[in-house]
């Protein structure tokens, strides 16, 4: 049976790199601290004014491609998630194939806000079970949030950055037990209007009210309920191991969101799995939304943390409420 194998993963983030000084100048001193102190955030980079989310998706994907030593006219598929695209139509999935050179590929982006890389693992691994002609999916994690920030909302502007990441899938029959083995998503959608950008779609578009009252911005409209990241990732990781007949223990690695560093503590305290199992970078990348899971995995591979026969867990949750995990072994 055909398998969605990990080839590969590469990552970038632009140039423009913002330390948490800045925002001790902008809204008085402390603030820096706190963000050390609470989420490890000591920095982050956001895109420099001629980059859009395409240029890093190409960066990342590049990056990725070069590990794999494959050309982009070899892949098949590209799958884009983000909820920061170029444009709000075409598909910057599209703008990316055509950068990239990879003529053969079909492309589509997929917005679960910042759990869609995740979706998309989930997505491009059924691919390549399901369709025999589907041999190399590249799944991008493209995020330019900076874009969409108030600059005096110290909720946001503080958290949020840039960056991409990038995987390569590929399709495996051998019977070493590596690959894609299987996921869960869910949605808590009574939480759709609590955090996002409210304007620019045909619900609300941009115009001089939107403009006037900041809907263009990304916003938290409520406060999201503590316990519903570490509650949710904990059941969600129960259940696929117990589909898998394994114990959380046996998981390698744990590769998180990477908003909330209390969240990814307390759902592996309650899952009694040593903290040291979340691999996490928002201390050097802050929160970077669809493409933290991809760069923090491919910080991990660059590492030297991944091995051969490594049972890996990809876990997430965006806007939406979206969730979603994806179990692979390397």
């Amino acid at each position: 049976m055909r398998r969605a194998v990990l080839l590969a993963s590469g990552s970038y983030h632009p140039p423009n790199l913002v330390p948490n000084a800045v925002f001790d100048a902008r809204f008085g001193t402390g603030v820096g601290d706190w963000l050390v102190e609470n989420l490890t955030i000591r920095q982050r980079y956001w895109v420099a004014p001629e980059q859009a989310t395409s240029d890093l998706c190409v960066q990342a994907a590049t990056h990725a491609l070069d590990a794999a030593g494959l050309e982009p006219e070899e892949i098949d598929l590209i799958i884009v998630a983000t909820d920061t695209p170029d444009y709000l139509s075409p598909s910057t999935a599209a703008v990316v194939q055509h950068r990239l050179g990879a003529r053969r590929a079909g492309t589509f982006d997929l917005n679960a806000a910042c759990s869609a890389f995740v979706i998309g693992l989930d997505l491009g691994s059924k691919y390549i079970a399901a369709d025999p002609r589907c041999e190399r999916v590249l799944v991008l994690g493209g995020y330019a949030m900076s874009r969409h920030l108030d600059p005096d909302d110290k909720k946001t502007v503080t958290l949020f950055a840039d960056g991409g990441g990038a995987v390569v899938l590929g399709a495996s029959q051998a019977d070493d037990g590596a690959g894609f083995l299987g996921s869960r998503l869910r949605t808590e959608g009574q939480y759709h209007d609590w955090m996002g950008i409210y304007a620019g779609g045909t619900r609300r578009p941009v115009d001089a009210a939107a403009l006037e009252e900041g809907s263009h911005r990304l916003r938290f409209t409520r406060k999201f309920p503590k316990e519903i990241n570490p509650t949710t990732w904990t059941s969600m990781i129960r259940e696929l191991c117990g589909e898998l007949e394994i114990s959380p223990a046996d998981v390698d690695h744990y590769v998180f969101t990477q908003l909330n560093i209390g969240s990814i503590h307390q759902t592996l305290d309650a899952l009694e799995v040593p903290r040291t199992a979340a691999h996490t970078v928002m201390d050097r990348f802050a929160y970077t939304g669809s493409a933290c899971i991809p760069m923090a995995y491919d910080d991990l591979v660059r590492s030297g943390g991944v091995q051969p026969g490594q049972l890996v867990f990809f876990v997430a949750s965006g806007g939406g409420l979206s969730f979603a995990t994806a179990a692979f072994r390397t």
